[in-house]
């Protein structure tokens, strides 16, 4: 069995989101029911609906509680390091454009691009796991190749 790093934050929040997903359960579940007893299935909307919401909701708790047992979950607040790891925050300089990034990076189930946190597997956290301040790489990104030079690597830990 694999191990896979997850913050406690992101632990938690994937805890409450599967209690959250099983409390919904019955609610679709006679969601289903009140269709079903409207008649005709071919064409009743509010059926179709209840049941991809189900088929949503069974599948999401399935990946969930399939996941628990492979989470390795690590309190971001104790690490530190000099290298780019799990959990840090690098900030990067794009040396084609100037342009600044930070990145923090998590596991795949907690990352969120819009908060800037990427996942380790990502091809940008892949590239930078292992690298310090100063070092230099290259990317293949989607829209071409970049290449960061490492400013700063922290460790902010959790509020």
């Amino acid at each position: 069995m694999s191990s896979i790093p997850i913050s406690v934050q992101g632990y938690q929040k994937l805890e409450q989101e599967l209690d959250r997903l099983k409390k919904e359960r019955p609610a679709v579940i006679q969601a289903i029911k009140e269709a079903r007893e409207e008649g005709d299935l071919k064409e009743n909307a509010g059926y179709d609906a209840a049941r991809e919401r189900q088929g949503f909701l069974e599948a999401r708790i399935s990946y969930i509680e399939s996941k628990m047992p492979e989470f390795n979950v690590v309190d971001i607040n104790t690490l530190h390091s000099e290298k780019i790891i799990f959990g840090a925050t690098a900030k990067v300089v794009d040396l084609d454009t100037d342009e600044e990034k930070e990145f923090t990076l998590l596991g795949a189930d907690e990352a969120d691009f819009s908060n800037g946190s990427i996942s380790i597997n990502s091809p940008v956290g892949k590239a930078l796991l292992g690298r310090e301040m100063g070092d230099e790489v290259s990317i293949d990104i989607p829209k071409g190749r970049v290449t960061y030079e490492v400013l700063s690597v922290e460790f902010r830990g959790t509020k």
